[in-house]
């Protein structure tokens, strides 16, 4: 057999050493060595190869417009929202679809190939939404992209939200989106949770709220996400992101809360870089983490992945579409830090990730997309504490970036040593 492209003596996130044979855009092979002719060669003796890094929750509508019209002042999220509002009549097709090409192109170079983005559908010309449609079927060749119909200023608190979302899905917008917590009431808050998870259910949709992205610990929408999750049968198709309430709920309700999502399979996305940022802003000392529960949902049995959020916009002025980033500010927010913890902390930006966004396609397994990322690093751990550089990206059978290796030995002034920043962790810490 000959391959059109094999990617030598990587080495797995198991720990094990392949070489990877690939034909068209298909993993047509994994063997501990393939002797055969190939078109291409890519070197990765020495170096992690994974399954692509992928985000589950993203703004592109947003991203890259840091500074328009203003600058967030108060750094909060409602002035955030606020601040998006004063932005969405500014806004262009050609404006939005440029920052979003952008963007996609620095996510490429960082090994992200699969994106999952809310697209604001309370603004009537649903310019945003034709832009993103547009982006999605240029970047193919390359990034999965998924959009979901989000109205950002309410369900039913803005006149035409409701029927902007079904004209947004109408258009071919993938997920059910909402924001519970923003309705004018609590009541309105769960009425919304309830319409959009029929709709989602009516159309064979995915589902995935903003829920609960407060300090209140009174906003309990998740509970009525997982109701509803179970009531129509949506069990594995359904997200909840931030939860950030769930940090200050008292602990005897999440206690009862935790079973009930785990029970009706709804996955977690929080977003540690944003959450962070924008969560306890009210507070003085001591100062909420403004995460949620992380480990304890997992011990739950939850499924529960890292999401980027916002990258240079009205709610964030920093960001590099790196979810290594991503995975590393979790692992220290969530106090993540024994070997199986920061390993899994690794699967939640790639592996868990393409779960929880239904992406069957992806995978190091035979017959599993050629997508994949060559990392500077010897191990998931290792890629987390550096930040590894992306060495070599495949996208669906075709190499699209590509960058040399590091010389990371650093020698002293004055001293006879030097010190690498690759150390493999000893295998008794595994």
């Amino acid at each position: 057999m000959s391959f059109d492209l094999i990617v030598k003596g990587g080495t797995l996130p198991d720990g094990t050493v392949a070489d990877i044979g690939i034909k068209g855009d298909r993993i047509a092979a994994i063997e501990p060595k393939i002797e055969a002719a190939a078109k291409n060669v890519v070197d990765a003796s020495g170096n992690l190869v994974s399954q692509p890094f992928v985000d589950p929750h993203f703004h592109m509508d947003a991203t890259l417009s840091y500074g328009l019209p203003r600058i967030n002042a108060s750094g909060t999220l409602l002035e955030g929202i606020s601040l998006w509002g004063e932005l969405k009549p500014l806004l262009t097709h050609e404006a939005v679809k440029e920052r979003a090409l952008a963007y996609c192109d620095w996510a490429v170079s960082m090994g992200l190939l699969a994106i999952r983005t809310h697209v604001d559908t309370c603004d009537d010309r649903l310019l945003a939404v034709e832009a993103l449609l547009e982006v999605k079927k240029q970047i193919a060749p390359y990034i999965d992209l998924q959009l979901v119909a989000f109205p950002q200023d309410g369900l039913y608190r803005s006149p035409t939200a409701r029927a902007n979302t079904i004209r947004a899905l109408d258009m071919g917008v993938d997920v059910v989106g909402g924001i519970p917590h923003f309705e004018r009431t609590m009541a309105d808050g769960t009425r919304s949770v309830t319409e959009l998870c029929e709709i989602a259910a009516a159309r064979g949709l995915m589902v995935d709220l903003h829920c609960d992205e407060t300090d209140d610990p009174l906003s309990r929408h998740i509970e009525q996400l997982a109701y509803e999750t179970q009531r129509l049968g949506l069990q594995g198709r359904v997200a909840g992101s931030h939860l950030t309430s769930m940090h200050s709920m008292d602990n005897y309700y999440v206690s009862k809360l935790l079973p009930l999502i785990a029970e009706a399979g709804v996955s977690a996305i929080p977003n540690p870089l944003i959450n962070i940022m924008l969560q306890g802003r009210h507070d003085t000392y001591p100062k909420r983490r403004g995460m949620t529960r992380v480990p304890e949902m997992l011990k739950a049995g939850i499924r529960v992945g890292w999401g980027q959020d916002c990258v240079l916009d009205p709610w964030y002025s920093l960001g590099t579409a790196d979810m290594l980033d991503v995975a590393f500010m979790g692992l220290h927010v969530a106090q993540m830090s024994s070997p199986a913890d920061m390993r899994r902390c690794f699967d939640m930006v790639t592996k868990v990730n393409a779960e929880i966004m239904g992406l069957d396609h992806f995978g190091l397994e035979v017959g599993k997309t050629a997508s994949l990322v060559v990392l500077d690093a010897g191990n998931p751990i290792e890629a987390v504490r550096l930040r590894a550089e992306r060495l070599c990206v495949i996208a669906k059978g075709k190499v699209v970036a590509e960058r040399p290796k590091r010389d990371t030995a650093l020698s002293i002034k004055g001293r006879p040593t030097s010190i690498n920043r690759r150390h493999v962790v000893p295998p008794q810490a595994n």
